[in-house]
């Protein structure tokens, strides 16, 4: 049992990193990312929203009728981003300024609805904790680490110290949308490659069959399912 707890969590630090292996959230991740401690606001924000709502949703989960399951979880989720970001407002009013229409729109990521649908509405309370847990931890990482190397290129400081600016001119390039996608392109690559060496699937295309979580999935006609099995025996060939 401990095991499996323990697996629950470190699932989303690595092998099911939400960004770089399920490729999900990628909206807020390539829109804050322009500094490193924009990535860790947005990455502790969605983390504590992610922790207490798939712990309420595994507490109801035996209560929420099946056929309005999506609201009753927006429901709860935006709870939670409420309290959030009035915490975020009156005790870090930068934070709040920086991340702007990211921060309310934590209701809809798609992290968090996937991992209240696929997991949290599945399991128990702890392993639903804790794989909320893994999955923030692991999408805060990933958008500390893009702030990180676009703060550094694009402005020379880090964390808004001076770092590189007064030996290197800054390329201000990363700073905007193409240098956003020029990073998480990187690290996408960099992340298949680790994946390639040890053997696991690499992220080729978005969608259903990138997805580890698909044999459960509610939503998954027919017709995606085949999709998905030719998918898969071209992987396995």
């Amino acid at each position: 049992m401990q095991g499996n707890n323990l697996k629950y969590f470190t699932n989303g630090l690595i092998t099911e990193n939400p960004v770089l292996r399920l490729v999900l959230g990628t909206c807020p991740t390539l829109a804050v990312t322009t500094a490193a401690v924009n990535g860790i606001g947005m990455g502790v924000a969605a983390t504590a929203v992610l922790v207490c709502s798939n712990l309420a949703i595994s507490l109801l989960r035996n209560i929420i009728p099946d056929k309005v399951r999506i609201p009753a979880f927006i429901t709860i989720i935006a709870g939670f981003v409420s309290v959030v970001q009035m915490l975020v407002k009156a005790f870090t009013p930068s934070i709040d300024k920086s991340l702007g229409i990211f921060l309310p729109l934590i209701v809809v990521n798609c992290i968090i609805l996937a991992r209240a649908e696929m997991f949290a509405s599945k399991n128990s309370v702890l392993p639903s904790v804790l794989d909320g847990l893994g999955m923030g931890i692991g999408f805060t990482a990933t958008l500390t680490l893009m702030g990180s190397i676009r703060e550094l290129l694009g402005a020379g400081t880090l964390f808004g110290f001076e770092v590189t600016k007064p030996f290197i001119e800054p390329m201000t390039v990363f700073l905007l949308p193409a240098g956003g996608f020029f990073v998480f392109g990187i690290l996408i690559a960099l992340s298949n490659a680790v994946a390639k060496r040890k053997g696991k699937k690499v992220v080729e295309h978005l969608g259903c069959a990138n997805c580890p979580a698909r044999s459960s999935c509610k939503n998954a006609d027919k017709a995606s399912c085949e999709e998905i099995k030719k998918e898969e025996v071209k992987v396995n060939a």
